[in-house]
């Protein structure tokens, strides 16, 4: 009797467990998280990953690495991000940029809208206008004279179609009535590694993955796109002090932000959050992102995709007018 007594009892200890009344599951995370940066090492993209991919990874108790894969001014690797399971462990670093590219392509693989959840805004950093050294443009405005006077002879590199890099050319050339030849590579660094030889002669790039060439003399910044000088870089004029009545109150930044694939569980998203949280306070990351003349600050997932909704409304209306399509 005691026997049978001992086993019926083990059997319903067993049927528990089967019922779900057994461990609970390991709590998130608990294996390595993976952050797609969705064009070539060198860029913004890539270096904003990587900065916070090695400060996540002390917040989060778990390895975070971070995976190129360029192609389609981003699309390929944020489709990637898009299909992936929505647990938290695949995750998106992405500039306002993930707005203007599916209206420039026209037949993107996702609907931005609604295949990703914003999880924290990263850090924002104005547009810089470079050329080569040995370039006779010697100030912003003798880059808008070279575009009013000779439409379309002088080539500008930029970091592919549709990412904020072009868009920023766009907004400008629109403005001043000034026009390009626009060459689209697959990233920032690809970009800068030509204007540097001398293949291209000017670029648009953001200053944070420019800041380097500038201050070792490989690049030649004539104007910065924020509201006022930026403290790295006392000498080069804002876009507004140029003296183009038509850029007198221009100003343009590139944001960056943390995403996951859409439908990711609450809990998740929270500890996603808090953990950027975490890491955008923390005075080691900001002075980094500082140095690259970006200004690092969280925001609530409602506030980025606020901000996305806003970028929507300036840039694809620009893109619908002037025709830009994917070549």
């Amino acid at each position: 009797m005691r026997i049978r007594t001992i086993l019926l009892g083990l059997a319903a200890v067993l049927a528990g467990v089967g019922a779900g009344i057994g461990p609970a599951a390991a709590e998130f995370p608990d294996k390595p998280i993976r952050i797609m940066a969705p064009y070539a090492p060198g860029g913004n993209i890539d270096v904003t990953a990587r900065i916070i991919a090695d400060k996540l990874k002390d917040v989060l108790g778990v390895t975070v690495l971070v995976e190129n894969k360029a192609g389609a001014s981003g699309m390929i690797g944020s489709d990637v991000i898009a299909r992936s399971a929505p647990d938290g462990y695949n995750l998106l670093v992405s500039a306002n940029s993930l707005v203007a590219v599916p209206a420039i392509y026209g037949n993107a693989p996702y609907d931005w809208h609604t295949a990703f959840q914003p999880i924290s805004h990263i850090q924002s950093v104005p547009a810089v206008v470079l050329v080569n050294p040995a370039s006779p443009l010697k100030t912003f405005a003798d880059f808008i004279k070279a575009g009013r006077e000779t439409p379309g002879k002088l080539p500008i590199a930029d970091s592919g179609i549709g990412t904020t890099n072009h868009i920023v050319i766009e907004l400008m050339s629109a403005a001043a009535g000034a026009k390009y030849t626009l060459v689209h590579y697959k990233g920032s660094g690809a970009a800068a590694v030509d204007v540097v030889a001398g293949q291209v002669p000017a670029q648009v790039d953001q200053l944070n993955s420019a800041i380097g060439h500038i201050k070792a003399g490989k690049l030649r910044a004539l104007a910065v796109t924020s509201d006022k000088r930026v403290a790295e870089l006392p000498d080069v004029p804002t876009v507004k002090e140029s003296g183009i009545p038509e850029l007198s109150d221009f100003t343009y930044a590139t944001y960056t932000g943390l995403f996951g694939p859409a439908r990711m569980p609450p809990e998740v998203l929270n500890k996603l959050h808090d953990a950027m949280v975490k890491v955008l306070t923390d005075p080691a990351t900001v002075k980094r992102f500082a140095d690259l003349t970006a200004q690092a600050r969280p925001s609530t997932p409602e506030e980025l995709a606020a901000w996305l909704d806003k970028e929507d409304k300036l840039v694809v209306p620009l893109i619908r007018r002037l025709g830009i399509k994917a070549e």
